[in-house]
């Protein structure tokens, strides 16, 4: 026979479905709760049941479940009055016994507030009731973001520039619940491709940094008042007008920019690794006479060549060839890769690329002296 305790999780797993007929405006009382139909093998376990059963009805009780009985005779129990159902037969008796009053209010209050200024998440509200339920305390200001953005769906603004009447860090905290109403109420201004809150929902936020040395001292003082070494945001950057640069070396480790030598009308380039995406939107790049990429001689070297090539058609490969490989490996070793795709390669670096992969060898830009470098740009 069930118990109170398996009737009080049957009752709270049926929370959710009370909750979306408040949405549905549909009456689920009486609300039945299935049992088994076992009472006991003996007499005594029969009575102990049926007592421990009532013990927590309305029978007993103020409020709680009702039990209906149908008497009936058994070979081994004689004549007695079996529960035939158990059910409860008001809201507020259910409510009391699941002891979730407080969030009913609270639910019934917001999703009335929800679907009175936003009626295209009804559908939501009903997928996903239990997330205004943990909400409840802050649902108020959710609804002044989501009412600010469909006001103004391209802020263009930081997120705590937002002229909305909320604590300061509070998007920041609550950015999940706040995407998935926006991605309902404003789909047409959305960036659907885009997984970072701030670049989907048109919002300014702390860019990374592009790090660039002005390798020409002319192009430094006309430019830049002088200064060689600097670091740009990637929005900037993409939009960035420097005057007679005709070569650009992009460079994979932080020391081979800074000791990279002095150049006329050139500029180099940190590409930090795989970081190199950063610059893929700095179309400016595409129309630079000599565009160089010089990075480490090492599986992972070669596939950020790819990637950088797969932005700009015209990057040439520096510094990682056969010979230079030939003159300066130490017997270093790698980190193997697991890439699979093709790689954008021209036949000869494809085939080093594919040598140093089965060996496992690597050669770091480090090694390779200065004089060797200037001698190559040179010639």
């Amino acid at each position: 026979m069930i118990s109170p305790v398996e009737i009080k999780q049957k009752a709270e797993r049926k929370f959710v479905d009370y909750l979306r007929s408040i949405i549905s405006e549909e009456n689920i009382f009486p609300l039945d709760i299935r049992s088994n139909k076992s009472v006991g093998k003996s007499l005594a376990e029969y009575k102990k049941n049926v007592d421990n059963l009532i013990s927590e009805s309305k029978l007993k009780k103020p409020f709680g479940y009702n039990i209906d009985f149908e008497n009936r005779k058994t070979k081994t129990l004689g004549t007695q009055r079996f529960p035939i159902r158990i059910y409860f037969e008001t809201e507020t008796d259910y409510l009391k016994f699941i002891n979730r009053k407080k969030e009913s209010e609270c639910f019934k209050e917001k999703a009335i507030t929800t679907l009175k200024k936003f009626p295209e998440l009804k559908e939501w509200l009903t997928k996903f009731p239990l997330k205004i339920v943990k909400n409840c305390s802050v649902w108020n200001d959710i609804l002044k973001v989501c009412r600010y953005f469909k006001t103004n769906p391209k802020p263009n603004l930081y997120i705590r520039e937002l002229p909305i009447k909320i604590h300061t860090k509070f998007i920041e905290r609550n950015k999940g619940i706040i995407k998935e109403l926006l991605d309902i109420i404003i789909p047409e201004y959305i960036n659907k491709n885009e997984t970072l809150f701030e670049k989907r929902f048109n919002l300014k936020f702390s860019e990374p940094l592009v790090r660039l040395r002005v390798l020409d001292k002319n192009i430094s003082k006309k430019h830049f008042s002088g200064i060689s070494d600097i670091s740009i945001p990637i929005s900037q950057f993409a939009n960035l007008k420097i005057y007679n640069i005709k070569t650009v070396y992009v460079v994979e480790n932080e020391m081979n920019l800074l000791t990279f030598p002095k150049i006329s009308e050139s500029i180099a380039i940190w590409g930090k690794g795989f970081q190199v995406s950063n610059l893929k939107n700095a179309n400016w790049l595409n129309n630079i006479d000599n565009f160089f990429y010089w990075g480490d001689i090492d599986v992972h070297g070669f596939e950020i060549l790819s990637q950088i090539r797969g932005y700009f058609e015209n990057v040439q490969s520096l510094l990682m060839d056969e010979t230079t490989f030939n003159m300066f490996f130490e017997g270093d070793k790698g980190t193997m890769s697991n890439t699979q795709i093709k790689l954008n390669l021209t036949n000869k670096e494809y085939e080093l690329y594919k040598k140093i992969r089965e060996n496992n060898w690597r050669l770091e830009q480090e090694k390779i002296p200065l004089s060797y470098l200037l001698e190559k740009i040179k010639t």
